[in-house]
């Protein structure tokens, strides 16, 4: 099992061999005035050395700029719930996490040459339903934005390893907006008031993250780009699926209950906001699976 706490402990191995360099400021429309937030998690308060580079996460997709790749193949995920292990709140998000000992849950396709295993998913989203994507589409907001998080098992023996590396990492990214309720996202919000408090943990089984998935798989757009939470490590494979989900608003609701405090704490802080500004797209190409003109 990987939890984001061997992320950091494999980042703090390699941290010696690797250039630094001041984290850059958020600069496109989820952090423009308009968009000014009452609560900001204190990760994002002051400034973060990251490892250097052009290939940073999240970033604003530009529908009609992005460049159709006849190429790029249909996304294969196969996942098997019976991976599926615990709901873990870390003070940030809550994240579900899978056994990735084995390839029994993995995602292949897509502009993927070799085989990902999944290791956990998790949501980012807002105080209210005007924003809370980390990603946005010709500067739309979402209110929520799925990451199924998955490592290059090809090419890597762990994640820690395969964290820190090229093509180590792909993030498989849904949009969530407010309709009719989900489904089957509603045995995972069911679960959610267990894991209230920060470091709380709670046994979760038998989940197939393919019921969160919309029914269009095809229709995606992908970039090279990095982890929107700390290390920021430029390892990840992005593919963002064009068709969203929908989740009731009651739904969104319990994730906002959640809290990024555990229970000692004298001052309990709401879970919102919990996303990275976005990051200048630098030159990346984005490329669509789809003709974006039609």
């Amino acid at each position: 099992m990987v939890t984001l706490a061997a992320i950091f402990r494999g980042f703090a191995r390699h941290a010696r061999t690797k250039p630094w360099t001041p984290a850059r400021w958020c600069s496109l429309s989820a952090c423009s005035s308009k968009y000014v937030l009452s609560q900001v998690h204190p990760m994002w308060r002051t400034p973060l050395a990251v490892p250097g580079g052009d290939r940073q996460s999240p970033v604003d997709i530009a529908a009609r700029k992005s460049v159709y790749d006849p190429g790029l193949r249909p996304l294969a995920p196969r996942y098997d719930p019976r991976t599926c292990q615990q709901v873990w709140n870390n003070g940030y998000s809550f994240l579900v996490e899978y056994d990735d000992t084995t390839d029994k849950s993995t995602l292949s396709g897509g502009p993927l040459e070799d085989r990902y295993r999944l290791c956990q998913f998790h949501f980012h989203w807002g105080e209210s339903n005007a924003w809370g994507s980390e990603h946005t589409i010709d500067r739309r907001l979402y209110p929520a934005e799925l990451h199924l998080v998955h490592w290059n098992a090809d090419k890597y023996s762990l994640f820690e390893e395969a964290v820190m590396e090229e093509n180590g990492l792909a993030v498989l990214g849904v949009f969530l907006k407010v309709g009719k309720r989900h489904e089957g996202l509603q045995k995972l919000v069911d679960a959610l008031p267990a894991v209230r408090h920060k470091d709380s943990v709670v046994e979760f089984t038998k989940f197939d993250p393919a019921c969160l998935l919309p029914e269009n798989i095809d229709d995606y757009w992908t970039y090279p780009g990095s982890l929107t939470t700390p290390p920021l490590t430029e390892s990840v494979c992005w593919i963002l699926l064009k068709q969203p989900i929908e989740v009731s608003h009651d739904q969104l609701a319990v994730f906002r209950s959640l809290l990024f405090t555990s229970a000692e704490e004298e001052v309990q802080k709401s879970m919102v906001n919990n996303f990275r500004c976005q990051q200048p797209l630098k030159g990346r190409t984005v490329r669509s699976s789809f003709s974006p003109f039609l």
